[in-house]
């Protein structure tokens, strides 16, 4: 049976991580081996991002389709994940351990990490440490956190950028984005608001066009 003919399954999950249960959700198709797999991150826990935004879903919604297993989840503090939050040190913990489930589960599959928003900073500096084999920053907030490893890390990135957005500004991104190391691409999505309101379809196929 093929991927395409698979039944595709949403798993609600829990996994252990350091301040204890991690409420996820896996999407896959029941009986794949997968060759690749993804974890994607959602945006600030203090002002409401969950697994279930809608930027974080059209992510997990374009890579699956695209033959991906894909891990949401949502950090410590956030819907059913224990803990609290930790600005980013604990939430790096917890996608670590996220990563590693999803590795182990798929054992030889390549592994990419995704996120939008604050979610793009905890990505960013899960692939430069974890030897992930490629990294989507959906509109990282390049002006309250420093992507510091993004100016060695030889991972490839992909950008996506909203031209309309006030708050991770493009303006914001376009200052540090030359100094990030190659390989990378950009994806300007034009009339974007920070949550890319009525231009999800625009960001699906922003994503499609910078992973082709």
């Amino acid at each position: 049976m093929s991927g395409t003919e698979a039944v595709a399954r949403l798993v609600p999950l829990e996994l252990d991580g350091p301040a204890g249960r991690i409420e996820s959700l896996l999407q896959e198709r029941e009986g794949v081996k997968y060759t690749r797999v993804a974890l994607v991150c959602h945006p600030h826990p203090l002002y409401g991002g969950t697994l279930h935004n809608k930027v974080t879903h059209r992510v997990a919604a374009t890579l699956f389709a695209r033959d991906t297993a894909v891990l949401r989840f949502n950090f410590r503090g956030v819907g059913k994940s224990e803990g609290v939050h930790d600005r980013g040190v604990g939430e790096l913990e917890d996608a670590r351990v996220a990563l590693d489930w999803l590795r182990r589960r798929h054992a030889g599959a390549s592994a990419w990490a995704a996120g939008f928003s604050f979610g793009a900073w905890v990505a960013s500096r899960l692939a430069a440490a974890e030897a992930v084999e490629r990294l989507i920053m959906v509109a990282p907030p390049v002006h309250t956190h420093a992507f510091e490893e993004m100016r060695t890390s030889p991972v490839p990135k992909l950008v996506v950028q909203g031209s309309a957005d006030a708050v991770s500004k493009p303006e914001n991104l376009e200052s540090v984005y030359p100094t990030w190391a190659e390989p990378k691409r950009l994806e300007m999505v034009e009339g974007a608001s920070h949550f890319f309101d009525r231009k999800l379809p625009e960001l699906a196929a922003a994503l499609e066009r910078g992973l082709s």
